[in-house]
């Protein structure tokens, strides 16, 4: 995803840490302050295998195995310890000749009593006689909820070959801090290639069942001399502005979405017999046939499941229950099963496995009090009021909505076991008219999608607040076992429109081709859980969501490069980059009986500030005694809602108080400049997006 950044932000070392009087005084919220190290920073010709820093007060080190990185890459990690006021690095890999050392540890280091983070520093060396001085700044988020990618590993190779990312350990490396920001220094000019991975083996390359980014073009790192403005304060508290020389270093706004190419193995991960009547297999990874399975016992030796069970598969034919319907099979206790299916063999490609499996069961020993039942109704036939035998037990069949009826859901019958027979005509709908209960119109009786066995659907033109009645009748479904429904009678109440909240975004920003059609998009109701609620597409600039449940949502949208209608991952050998994700910044408090409509421009705010941090899962650390910004909530013109003002029902226009409704584009993350706020800010360019750091020394 190309997108421009606006980036520059300076590594300046802080001012001395306040370590504080046995009095009392200003809590220390200062980090580290670097002071000194063997070798010196720069340094030339070094011949050893320690590096020492001294820092100004006690230090601690937050998982320094993890967090530091040495570039190039040593393929034996160094040691790395901190005692009191110092911190040791212990290289056990041999330095190699003429090459310049980068230590990186990232926010690691940290003052040993308020754990104030430096965070950034980084030190280098050269065992030459020059030393490398060009950087790469960028960030890394998760493609698909744009997620700071923390402890990331990042790294560059001047080998401009496909292949290198898969059988080369990177050249130089860093790690991404709190907010996804990472910076590759010390490197040659050339031309790069930038990827990101989490390395899950520590070999330094990328396999393909790890997390993988990479950036579409190699990049040439540069310098700008540019002019920087500092402020500096007096004791007597006044200000004064300075300008000098520094320097910038590029590029610095690369950013970096991370996916997985959901590649699985795929073997057998699990099996078993839950119940007498069911048997029980779980794949690895998703698969495109079904496995044959035939019977290897004794007793009905070579017989195929398709001719004694049913099967209830997921879509994806990873999870599998078989329901046994042939008695003689049921019966067993004890089956041995072949199992045929495709499995990932050691040249990481499917090859047919046969495996032979005992599927157990032995039903549990009844309770007394069961015996001495059963003991009674021994014998007995049980019968209707028309003298029909009944069976002792039931099909077991409810409503999954229960007496509450949403207007745009369909009604849901579930049985237990399943379906063999259904009397559609033994099932009737009715309406309340007055004190009458009238025929509803009702569709014909369809299978559930998901659970086509067991579910079966209803859709109804339901009347808003009405009240209807469900009546099925006994017998009307039966079970793959012989066993049938008791009647079943449910009194439905249809929820009013006025339950409901409706929301429209009107969506700028989607690019046309050539005849002037936008880019498809989907966006993507989200709960407070980042958890997806409902899903529409984009039609002539809109995405309407009807009859929503009042509620606290966030919202999220993808362009649909493909048209499938889902969001689709990357595949870094096709070097196709996953879809691109937005995230509407502001949280959604829908009330009851509101229609809000709010606007949208994907690329008015920065990418890294997008997502509301109520729903963001990796948030930085907060420094001691900060508090969480909490985030305003919203009135249906997107203003920011006063608790004291009450909400706003558009039943009753006298509430409006003459407020019109304003274009409510989100926050402007800016360009910013040197220490500034800035974000990574999108334009329709192409070139890239993200926030740099440490550019000016």
């Amino acid at each position: 995803m190309h997108l421009l950044f606006a980036v520059a932000s300076a590594f300046v070392i802080g001012s001395c840490a306040s370590i504080g009087r046995p009095d009392g005084g200003p809590r220390d919220e200062d980090p580290p302050v670097f002071v000194g190290s063997r070798p010196s920073p720069g340094q030339l010709k070094f011949d050893g295998n320690r590096l020492t820093l001294f820092f100004d007060e006690n230090i601690q080190l937050d998982d320094p195995f993890n967090k530091v990185v040495v570039s190039p890459v040593q393929i034996q990690p160094p040691a790395v310890s901190a005692n009191g006021r110092r911190v040791t690095v212990e290289f056990r890999d041999t330095l190699k000749p003429d090459m310049t050392y980068t230590v990186d540890f990232a926010d690691a280091i940290k003052d040993l009593n308020e754990g104030n983070i430096l965070d950034g520093f980084a030190i280098d060396f050269s065992t030459g006689d020059s030393i490398d001085s060009l950087r790469i700044s960028g960030m890394v988020l998760e493609a698909r909820n744009l997620e700071p990618a923390q402890g990331m590993l990042v790294g560059v190779y001047s080998n401009l070959d496909d292949s290198a990312i898969t059988t080369l350990p990177f050249e130089r490396i860093a790690r991404t801090n709190q907010y996804g920001q990472f910076t590759i220094r010390n490197l040659k000019p050339g031309d790069y290639r930038v990827y990101a991975i989490n390395d899950l083996n520590r070999d330094y390359h990328w396999d393909r069942s790890e997390n993988v980014a990479f950036y579409d073009v190699t990049v040439s790192p540069s310098v700008e001399h540019i002019m920087v403005s500092d402020t500096l304060r007096a004791a007597d508290g006044s200000d004064s502005t300075v300008t000098h020389p520094g320097i910038k270093y590029l590029p610095n706004y690369i950013l970096l979405s991370w996916f997985n190419q959901n590649y699985l193995p795929q073997y057998l991960k699990d099996y078993n017999r839950p119940e007498r009547r069911q048997i029980y297999l779980k794949f690895a990874a998703p698969a495109d046939t079904l496995p044959e399975i035939t019977i290897v016992s004794e007793r009905n030796r070579g017989r195929n499941i398709s001719d004694w069970a049913l099967v209830q598969k997921t879509e994806k034919l990873d999870s599998l229950i078989y329901w046994i319907t042939d008695t003689t099979v049921l019966n067993t206790d004890s089956l041995m099963l072949s199992v045929n299916y495709l499995k990932t063999d050691t040249n990481d490609m499917l090859s047919p496995q046969t495996d032979t499996l005992r599927f157990y069961f032995r039903d549990p020993k009844p309770s007394k009090k069961k015996k001495d039942k059963d003991k009674e109704a021994e014998g007995s036939v049980i019968t209707d009021s028309a003298g029909v035998p009944q069976p002792k037990n039931f099909l077991g069949l409810r409503l999954t909505s229960g007496a509450t009826q949403d207007v745009y859901k369909p009604i849901t019958l579930e049985a237990d076991q399943p379906i063999d027979t259904l009397i559609d005509s033994m099932i009737r709908l009715e309406v309340k008219e007055d004190t009458l209960w009238l025929p509803a119109v009702r569709s014909e009786i369809r299978p559930d999608s998901l659970l086509p066995l067991l579910a079966f659907n209803i859709d109804v033109d339901w009347k808003p607040g009405a009240q209807y009645r469900l009546t099925v009748d006994s017998t009307a479904v039966t079970g793959i076992y012989g066993v049938w429904n008791k009647s079943l009678r449910q009194e439905i109440k249809v929820k009013q429109l006025e339950d409901y909240s409706n929301l429209t975004f009107n969506v700028s920003g989607l690019a046309a081709d050539s005849t002037g059609r936008r880019q498809s998009a989907i966006v993507e109701l989200l709960d407070n859980g980042d958890k997806v609620v409902k899903t529409v597409a984009v039609k002539d600039g809109r995405a309407v969501f009807k009859w929503i449940e009042p509620g606290t949502y966030f919202a999220r949208l993808y362009l649909d490069a493909n048209d499938n209608g889902e969001w689709d991952t990357g595949n870094l050998p096709d070097k196709r980059q996953p879809e691109e994700v937005y995230y509407y910044n502001k949280k959604l408090n829908l009330k009851k009986n509101w229609d809000i409509e709010q606007s949208w421009d994907i690329y008015a705010e920065a990418v890294d500030r997008q997502k509301p941090s109520a729903i963001k899962k990796n948030k930085p650390k907060l420094k001691n005694g900060e508090q969480e910004q909490q985030e305003p909530e919203y009135d249906e013109f997107g203003n920011p809602i006063d608790p004291d003002d009450g909400y706003y029902d558009r039943n009753n226009p006298n509430n409006l108080n003459n407020r019109r409704p304003g274009n409510n584009n989100g926050g402007f993350g800016g360009f910013g400049g040197f220490g500034g706020n800035q974000g990574i800010r999108p334009n329709t360019g192409n070139t890239g997006r993200i926030q740099g750091r440490n550019n000016r020394r």
